[in-house]
């Protein structure tokens, strides 16, 4: 079993630093914070950790040995502070190291997340002919998927969540993905960002919506040739994961199974997230161990 994982945390957090926070979040300096640094480096729960410190603390008791967090070239505050983290993670038997998302010149954002992804893969040519779980870095995935994930025997796998249990409004569902899938679980499509007629129409005759939270196990064989396919989007100009995905299961029929799960999870997109995020840690108490 390969315990990889890689953490996208190559955006540069616009949808946050643009949000505008209506849900009166006590704490100013977080609220202030939030306007200008990544997301996934505020500092949130008791121990005013960073909230990717919590992401990476569920993957290792999940069973993960080696992380990988894909960050862009202009990033100076992730890197600097897992640096100072590589010996106490290293105590825990993890394995922390870096690739890094180059920007085109005349971008000032980055591809998308089938670009991050791509580009971590080419930087990690030892894990040819073994497979990799991978994730953002702004949602706090329970260990329980992690590690169904991890334990999966399946080439490519995937959480399908239930809309109902994430608790999210229409309006934050169409800002991840909804898929379809057959009888025997394997996925049949996925819409990123879909509008609300394209998620009524994935329902099924429950009326339950899976939704896809962007955390993948993939053979990377399997995956790497259609990462290189991945078009642009016709309008947010980005290559995004999804995308990828689609036309893997095009390619390939029944490559991609799918793992009900119902639960929330934690999710950093926009300033009124914050307290969510701090309300949940308070009631579910994770004592860091690095």
């Amino acid at each position: 079993m390969s315990g990889n994982i890689v953490i996208l945390a190559g955006g540069i957090s616009s949808r946050m630093k643009k949000s505008v926070l209506q849900n009166g979040l006590t704490d100013n300096k977080i609220a202030e914070e939030a306007g200008y640094k990544s997301k996934m480096m505020l500092g949130v729960g008791e121990a005013n950790r960073p909230f990717l410190d919590y992401l990476i603390y569920n993957s290792i008791q999940a069973g993960y040995d080696e992380i990988v967090i894909l960050v862009n070239d202009k990033d100076k505050l992730i890197r600097k502070y897992y640096q100072g983290k590589k010996d106490s993670l290293y105590k825990t038997g993890v394995k922390l190291s870096f690739a890094v998302q180059n920007i085109p010149a005349d971008r000032s954002k980055p591809l998308g997340t089938a670009d991050a992804l791509l580009q971590a893969l080419n930087q990690r040519n030892d894990w040819v002919n073994k497979k990799f779980t991978v994730c953002n870095s702004d949602n706090l995935y329970s260990v329980g998927a992690m590690k169904t994930l991890l334990n999966s025997s399946y080439p490519n796998s995937m959480i399908d969540y239930d809309r109902t249990a994430l608790g999210f409004e229409t309006n934050k569902i169409m800002k991840f993905a909804v898929i379809r899938k057959d009888e025997n679980n394997y996925l049949v499509d996925i819409i990123e960002k879909p509008s609300p007629e394209e998620m009524r129409k994935v329902e099924d005759a429950t009326g339950r919506i899976g939704v896809s939270m962007n955390i993948f196990r993939f053979s990377y064989n399997n995956i790497l040739p259609f990462l290189e396919k991945t078009p642009l989007h016709p309008e947010r100009h980005e290559k995004d994961i999804p995308e990828a995905v689609r036309l893997l299961i095009k390619a390939k029929p029944n490559s991609v199974i799918t793992y009900e799960r119902s639960e929330f999870v934690p999710d950093l997109t926009e300033k009124n997230d914050i307290a969510d995020v701090m309300e949940f840690l308070k009631k579910n108490k994770i004592d860091l161990s690095f």
